[in-house]
């Protein structure tokens, strides 16, 4: 997969946001995360033809929502069913890569909740993906959540790729079997939340691919809930749903 133009995406229903910058596969990547994208199963992303997921998000007191997408990687098509801010349902189906000539509810709400939701689905394919971010490997670290430790690999993104909070930080606590454990998340500016925590628990799979689908944390201290049901994948050449177990 391929990015050939950089992307702005604002995360977590619009609180927190990364830059995802023009890249190539020629380019060099920490082989740290080829390791984490394998487990994930980044050798077999040509085989999807299309992804299908529900987001839910709570944070008590603050917002509940529901994301139903469906997803083609190979063409960029897109297909969303959820709520606007006034309570309306919304269904839109629409090229990722014609932003230009879709509705202003499209450019700005929808498709910044499918990058948002989507980061948080395959964040390890995304870290992947893109080869402007400094990667650090801090060696063994406690978990930001729950007990033990992990090995903390640090996915800082540029303060000068643009964007509207650049600088933004991911870090990734990595267990011995390559998966990710907890993420903290750390704001480059002063908006907020500065800080979300989350677990990655909830291990299915999907076809080929893995997902955490159960993210368990705070967002600046308040109690954040994100979770995935009903995610399954389609296969190139079928149209036979593959639902994660």
């Amino acid at each position: 997969m391929k990015y050939s133009s950089r992307i702005t995406i604002i995360g977590l229903v619009g609180f927190w946001v990364l830059v995802l910058a023009a890249t190539s596969w020629a380019q060099e990547r920490a082989p740290i995360l080829d390791k984490i994208a394998k487990t994930y199963g980044i050798d077999s992303w040509d085989q999807i033809q299309a992804i299908r997921y529900t987001w839910d998000g709570e944070i008590p007191g603050l917002f509940k929502l529901s994301h139903m997408w469906e997803w083609e990687p190979k063409t960029g098509k897109v297909s969303y069913e959820g709520t606007d801010k006034d309570g309306k349902l919304v269904k839109v189906t629409y090229d990722s890569s014609q932003l230009a000539s879709q509705s202003d509810q499209v450019k700005n709400e929808v498709e910044p909740s499918f990058v948002n939701d989507n980061y948080w689905l395959v964040f390890p394919f995304h870290a992947y993906w893109d080869k402007s971010a400094t990667v650090t490997d801090q060696g063994m670290k406690k978990l930001p959540i729950g007990t033990g430790t992990a090995r903390l690999v640090s996915v800082k993104y540029p303060a000068e790729a643009g964007g509207y909070t650049p600088g933004d930080t991911w870090d990734l606590f990595i267990g011995p079997d390559d998966r990710v454990k907890a993420m903290a998340y750390h704001r480059g500016s002063d908006k907020k939340p500065s800080l979300v925590i989350a677990s990655w628990t909830g291990y299915k799979k999907a076809g080929p691919l893995l997902f955490s689908t159960e993210h368990r944390g705070t967002a600046d201290g308040k109690p954040l809930h994100i979770y995935h049901p009903n995610v399954a994948v389609k296969l190139v050449g079928s149209d036979k749903w593959i639902e994660a177990q």
